[in-house]
């Protein structure tokens, strides 16, 4: 008899042990499928209207893996993959690229959390708390935020290792360093990034800059020469039921050359440009918000042949987002894009990619349904 209650008691703590290591690690499975109709008046070469139906505008459509081991004395290992995909057709976000969107491991910490692997750095934050990015999505305002060279709408790194600080009294810090990974020459495609924002009751403030190298030669540039550099400030305030919000972004390209055409380029070929972006979330109750925002372009462009050296421009947005939950909702969002000399890089996704074919305005109205689990 001691010796069955003594091999029960041994089982019975054994299951309680196993018990309290599947409560120290979890797995989330997690996404979003975000699909709109859209209107979009000049598309092509035509300048002719489309009408489509859209993954992605509001919301990238992704799937995700999220994990967490806790390993005692307040230090957790943790892990993240996540999947862009267009959910109107199925197919991936990135061709040949499973995890496109995040593929990292790490520690995470009293100090903070380090991760290593393909990741966005702390632009990404910024422009999720400060810019239109947080209520219009990164495809709609992609191509207004210099087709997101200022890197506010998500831009990844691979080969990189990012540290993010604690919160210590509302500040949190951040130091994001990308791998060039070329033999020989260590400076050949490295990327460098710092961050930092503060929050106090209702307002926020917060910065970013992150610059990046080539990695090979692109003559007369050498592998190793800075070819991007960004930066951007941005503040927010909670009035009440209104958020107001504004940003700022300035962007260089120092590798960029003189352009040999007089005519229109795209806003992108510009060696420097400066993003505004000011817009407010107001919450008529807790399922109805009434959005807005304005986004200026402001770009020089070098030229060698003559021709206009500064380009603009400018894109209104206005938008009604009702949530049905926390985690479904239907929007009707329309934007206007317009352009002063410079090709208009169009309203929806990467620039140009559904574009007018010259600097012709275009407007772009979306309704849409997006589901997060």
């Amino acid at each position: 008899m001691k010796k069955l209650i003594f091999t029960l008691s041994a089982l019975g703590l054994l299951n309680a042990s196993q018990s309290a290591q599947a409560q120290a690690s979890s797995v989330t499975v997690y996404g979003v499928i975000d699909m709109s109709l859209v209107y979009t008046s000049k598309v092509g070469a035509g300048n002719s209207s489309r009408v489509s139906v859209d993954s992605g505008d509001a919301m990238a459509s992704r799937i995700g893996f999220r994990g967490r081991e806790e390993l005692g004395g307040g230090l957790a290992a943790i892990f993240q993959l996540e999947n862009g995909f267009s959910a109107d057709d199925g197919a991936m976000a990135t061709p040949g690229t499973l995890f496109d969107r995040k593929s990292i491991v790490g520690l995470s910490g009293h100090l903070g959390t380090l991760t290593i692997g393909r990741q966005t750095d702390y632009l990404e934050e910024i422009g999720l708390q400060y810019s239109s990015f947080q209520i219009f999505g990164g495809g709609g305002v992609r191509a207004g935020h210099f087709n997101s060279l200022d890197r506010l709408t998500g831009a990844r790194t691979s080969n990189s290792l990012r540290f993010d600080t604690a919160d210590m009294g509302g500040f949190t810090g951040s130091l994001f360093y990308g791998f060039g990974e070329v033999a020989g020459k260590t400076s050949a495609g490295q990327a460098f990034g710092v961050g930092a924002n503060y929050k106090n009751g209702n307002a926020g403030i917060g910065a970013a800059y992150y610059q990046s190298k080539l990695a090979a030669d692109t003559p007369p540039s050498s592998a190793g020469d800075t070819d991007l550099k960004t930066f951007t400030l941005g503040a927010s305030y909670q009035a009440g039921p209104a958020k107001l919000f504004a940003a700022w972004s300035q962007v260089r390209r120092p590798t960029q050359q003189p352009l040999a055409a007089s005519g229109l380029v795209a806003i992108t070929s510009a060696t420097r440009a400066n993003v505004f972006d000011v817009g407010v979330d107001y919450a008529l109750d807790a399922k109805l918000h009434l959005l807005g925002s304005v986004i200026h372009d402001r770009a020089d462009l070098s030229r060698a042949n003559g021709g206009a050296t500064r380009g603009h421009t400018t894109q209104f947005n206005v938008g009604v987002d009702y949530f049905f939950s926390k985690r479904t909702d239907l929007y009707a969002m329309a934007s206007r894009q317009s352009a002063s000399d410079v090709l208009n890089p169009g309203v929806i996704s990467a620039a140009y990619s559904s574009a007018p074919a010259d600097d012709s305005s275009q407007n772009v109205l979306r309704i849409g349904l997006r589901h997060k689990f």
